[in-house]
């Protein structure tokens, strides 16, 4: 029982991380696996594989240089409208798989889930940042989701109550980061209109 609990936690970790970058948590579950570190089951084995972790990797490189790029980041993260919560799909379900108490479906359905929440918020930030701050501010905000994204990956694979606990702080930030996204875009387009003088 402490052992599915633990690969839940895991899961939710690793599902976050993929909201806010799809490659980390893929790379950090397949270099494990391979290394011995994650276990992987069935279909999941093959992230594991060389030529899978060359084609991830390569992803991985060029997503990490085109979200830095205030013109192209915006692109990259409609992509990601599909990619994010599909790598959190896979993340979550490679951790549950020998979990016979958890149907597949249903743990790929809770990584799609979580990681799509994430990517939609971070979709949702990067313009009121773009305008705030005229894109200047946009590479420190992807190398941040960047490093927590590999800090979640690392510890829903050696700490998963540690990754749960940064699982819930992210749930927070992310509710916090939507009731800024709302009062950004309040104090850009919904300005009242000019009074019209009294007769």
């Amino acid at each position: 029982m402490v052992g599915a609990i633990l690969q839940i936690f895991s899961g939710l970790g690793l599902s976050s991380a993929a909201g806010l970058n799809a490659y980390i948590p893929l790379l950090a579950v397949g270099i494990l696996g391979r290394l011995g570190y994650v276990h992987l089951e069935g279909p999941y084995t093959i992230l594991a594989t060389w030529p899978a972790l060359g084609i991830i990797g390569t992803l991985a490189v060029i997503d990490f240089v085109a979200d830095k790029v205030p013109a192209v980041d915006h692109a990259v993260h409609a992509v990601g409208a599909v990619l994010n919560p599909a790598a959190g799909a896979i993340v979550f379900a490679s951790q549950t798989h020998a979990i016979g108490h958890i149907p597949p479906a249903l743990a790929l359905a809770a990584g799609l889930i979580v990681a799509g929440g994430f990517h939609a918020t971070r979709s949702a930030v990067r313009p009121v940042s773009t305008v705030t701050t005229g894109g200047i501010a946009n590479p420190f905000v992807s190398l941040a989701e960047d490093c927590v994204a590999l800090l979640l990956s690392l510890l829903a694979v050696f700490v998963p109550v540690l990754a749960f606990v940064a699982f819930v702080i992210l749930l927070y930030v992310t509710y916090r980061s939507w009731s800024l996204v709302r009062r950004g875009f309040s104090r850009l387009f919904g300005r009242s209109q000019p009074r019209t003088a009294s007769s």
